[in-house]
């Protein structure tokens, strides 16, 4: 869509970084990331050919825009139980996909490809392994599967859907497998009936880390449990967690350093006398 028309007559080394800046002026009404995907593909191109000998050296220099970091809406708690009830009264399968949002942190594409063969009932445990998208079916977003323990709610609410006989989770009657956009669909619906501003599916993902952040959760469990590859962005949602703060401030009561630096030196003192002896 936009390097072809630009470059495709250009042979590979005889991209010159000018060429570069062109594309850039080209797509200044796009937004940062959309013009960074296109010069990420143009990047790694270039780098395929030299490691493919098609040239000899990258023919140009290729600088991605700065992008700021966007604010991740998230429903608080309040809101978020506004939400399962108006899903709830939409029907069995709007509550599973708000939950499964909400509750398993799975992106649009992972709830719209979840298998039955993906859930475990009596272990109360999700495998996330693929996701749809815009219709082909490809690995998650980070490349990786994960496994997502269930609350009891989404246990529940998935029991109470199995006896659709489709291959896939969501499904209708006659088991035609649902869209990534149908997906969307019902929970925007869930979100005007619950009166609520942010209705995208994305937003349940956003409430799922930032409600785990707020109750306490460890950095590192909240990246496990929603397969993001870097700790960094995990850490968007870590402000949100007064707990942990409150935790690590905790540790420069003296009551606190009295106890650990005694641990210190009681160690210490065992480790020496082991050495002396």
């Amino acid at each position: 869509m936009h390097l072809k028309p630009l470059l495709g007559s250009k042979q590979l080394d005889a991209i010159t970084t000018e060429q570069v800046r062109r594309v850039k002026k080209h797509l200044a009404t796009r937004k940062p990331k959309t013009v960074n995907n296109v010069l990420t593909v143009l990047n790694m191109l270039l780098k395929k050919a030299v490691e493919w000998d098609v040239i000899d050296r990258m023919p140009c220099t290729i600088r991605l825009l700065p992008v700021p970091k966007p604010s991740a809406h998230f429903h608080d708690f309040a809101d978020y139980e506004r939400l399962v009830s108006a899903s709830h009264e939409l029907g069995e399968l709007s509550e599973v996909i708000v939950l499964l949002g909400g509750e398993a942190g799975l992106r649009c594409g992972e709830i719209a490809a979840l298998e039955w063969g993906d859930v475990n009932l009596g272990k109360r445990q999700l495998c996330v392994q693929r996701s749809d998208w815009h219709g082909h079916v490809t690995t998650t977003k980070g490349g990786r599967l994960r496994y997502v323990p269930m609350t009891t709610r989404l246990t529940d609410a998935l029991r109470r859907v199995r006896h659709l006989k489709g291959l896939r989770v969501l499904c209708d009657r006659n088991g035609s497998a649902f869209t990534p956009k149908m997906v969307s669909d019902h929970v925007r619906r869930a979100a005007v009936r619950a009166g609520l501003v942010h209705k995208g599916v994305h937003v349940l993902r956003h409430s799922f880390c930032s409600h785990l952040a707020m109750r306490g959760a460890p950095a590192r469990a909240i990246q496990e449990l929603a397969g993001h590859q870097e700790l960094g962005t995990t850490q968007r949602y870590m402000h949100l967690s007064p707990a942990a703060l409150d935790a690590a401030i905790r540790l420069l009561e003296p009551s606190q350093i009295s106890r650990t630096h005694g641990d210190i030196l009681e160690t210490g003192g065992g480790r020496s006398e082991n050495v002396l002896s």
